[in-house]
């Protein structure tokens, strides 16, 4: 592909953007992963497109839409914030979207987009507070059929075990994850649809809602976002709560997200607003909703003040109207008759 062709590269060094830590026994969720520990590494991207500065999920990820035949590359810096030189290898692997999480291949097993992803070094020795410059080379197949695909970079420490763990090799790693959609044209696009919201109290007392998001786009999303309260009992009002994060849906997928609350909000009821996010794409439910009061009980389901729900309710609410009447004008009917057929007989 011409150079002419290819996305235009930002440092990422250089963005205004506030770069979130995630443990070293998973990868990256947000920007930088940065593990606790002793012996702990970080990674984080170096650069991005510049079309996607507008795009949060980019500033943490490789997300990219490309066409077959397709060559590119991406920097990312792998940092040593321990006391000790550490020994890093680099290497790829693939992933996948299951179940509402991003999900990865044991050990270093390949899939096909990983198999595309070429290193500039497979380790590196990194002294204490170190940090190196790593590229990443993107080959995409002329042959390469359309549609999205998942992978992962890891960086991995290993050290011996102590005490009981003796015999075992104790290992840390931290990764980014690659987000990659082929095809000729343009990028298919990212939407998604909240649909419904039940309120819910845990075991243990505690307020929660739980969502139901549908990928209705191409491209896979990863939700983030927050819960506010207002208008309850006493003119309370509460948040914003945050989401868990870790939703993560392909195309065609649904999910839910969840979102715990005060341990003494009361029932309600409540006005709510929800809104979600993935990327450039955002999502905001309102309406209204009451938590049960039993621990470990589901309430029931929120009532929206979407217009779409209003659309979907009336016409139920017009054919029950409907059929009461097709009812109470049957029995007056039958009502009739009997009484004429009494008459009738009497004569």
């Amino acid at each position: 592909m011409p150079t002419s062709l290819l996305p235009r590269l930002v440092p990422v060094t250089l963005l205004a953007y506030a770069m979130l830590s995630a443990p070293a026994i998973a990868d990256s969720s947000r920007g930088a992963a940065r593990p606790s520990g002793k012996d702990s590494i970080g990674i984080r991207l170096l650069e991005i497109p510049a079309n996607r500065m507008d795009d949060p999920r980019a500033h943490a990820f490789i997300v990219d839409h490309v066409n077959p035949g397709t060559t590119f590359t991406r920097r990312f810096e792998v940092y040593n914030i321990s006391d000790k030189t550490q020994h890093v290898q680099l290497y790829t692997a693939g992933a996948g979207i299951s179940h509402g999480r991003f999900t990865f291949e044991p050990e270093r097993t390949p899939n096909e987009l990983s198999s595309w992803i070429k290193l500039n070094q497979a380790a590196t020795d990194l002294p204490p507070q170190g940090r190196t410059s790593v590229k990443a080379t993107v080959g995409i197949p002329a042959w390469a059929p359309k549609g999205e695909r998942y992978a992962v970079i890891w960086a991995q420490i290993s050290s011996p075990g102590a005490g009981q763990q003796e015999g075992i090799t104790l290992v840390n790693r931290v990764g980014l994850r690659a987000y990659l959609d082929v095809g000729p044209g343009g990028e298919p696009p990212s939407d998604f649809k909240i649909g419904e919201i039940l309120p819910q109290r845990t075991e243990d007392g505690q307020p929660k809602i739980v969502a139901t998001i549908a990928n209705t786009g191409e491209r896979a999303i990863d939700l983030e976002g927050k819960l506010s309260l207002r208008d309850g009992p006493s003119a309370l009002s509460a948040g914003p709560f945050p989401i868990e994060r870790g939703t993560t849906l392909a195309p065609g997928q649904q999910g839910d997200v969840s979102v715990h609350l005060g341990q003494d909000l009361p029932d309600g009821p409540w006005k709510f607003s929800l809104t979600l996010k993935s990327g450039r794409i955002d999502r905001t439910e309102t309406g209204t909703l009451t938590f049960p009061r039993k621990a470990g009980s589901w309430g029931l389901a929120a009532a929206s003040d979407s217009p779409l729900a209003l659309i979907l309710v009336l016409p139920g609410l017009a054919a029950l109207a409907a059929g009461t009447v097709l009812i109470i004008t049957f029995r007056r009917l039958r009502a009739r008759r009997k009484s004429a057929a009494g008459a009738d007989s009497s004569r």
